[in-house]
């Protein structure tokens, strides 16, 4: 009995480190995962434009929060330098669009130009690709701006577009630029 007891502590004690030694391995899972999902989200983040408010107009008069207003928004075009495209959005005011909870209508328009030299070689960029997106919701809705390359006219074609999980919408707006030797 004695040495029955002798050989369960230590099995106790080794049960405990192989609890403690599993719990450390499932921590440093969810932080490697964690670390990845992170680093996904931050490498989307940086292939993707950031834009820059312009100006605000206010639309519609509030009494209690922020009024209604159009905003105006500008990025350059990550991958083809030499591109600007303008966006016109509504977002809407009040207590919920104050607080953050207010879903802004799908009513936008986009205006893309050549400012520049374009010294991109169109012809290797994807026939599709995604340039800029805002979130317009809390919950799942977005504005996003795709570029498609049209080779056989050399145009760039900007579309701008709104998506929620369930549903999108069929608004969208339309800019093109073609691809023009630049002249300071």
């Amino acid at each position: 009995m004695g040495s029955g007891r002798l050989i369960s502590i230590p099995f106790a004690g080794r049960s405990s480190c192989l609890n403690k030694d599993r719990r450390t391995q499932e921590l440093e899972n969810i932080v490697s995962r964690l670390f990845f999902v992170l680093l996904a989200i931050g490498l989307l983040g940086a292939s993707a434009a950031r834009a820059e408010d312009l100006a605000c107009l206010s639309t519609t008069f509030r009494f209690l929060g922020p009024n209604d207003k159009v905003c105006i928004s500008v990025f350059d075009d990550p991958k083809v330098p030499g591109v600007a495209c303008h966006v016109s959005q509504a977002r809407t005011g009040g207590i919920k669009g104050g607080l953050g909870l207010a879903e802004d209508p799908s009513r936008f328009s986009i205006a893309c130009r050549q400012v520049g030299p374009i010294t991109t070689d169109i012809s290797k960029l994807p026939d599709e690709e995604s340039v800029y997106s805002e979130q317009t919701s809390i919950f799942f809705k977005h504005t996003h701006v795709f570029r498609v390359v049209d080779k056989k006219r050399n145009t760039l074609v900007y579309i701008a577009l709104s998506d929620k999980i369930i549903e999108g919408s069929p608004q969208n707006s339309l800019s093109t630029v073609p691809v023009m030797p630049w002249r300071q």
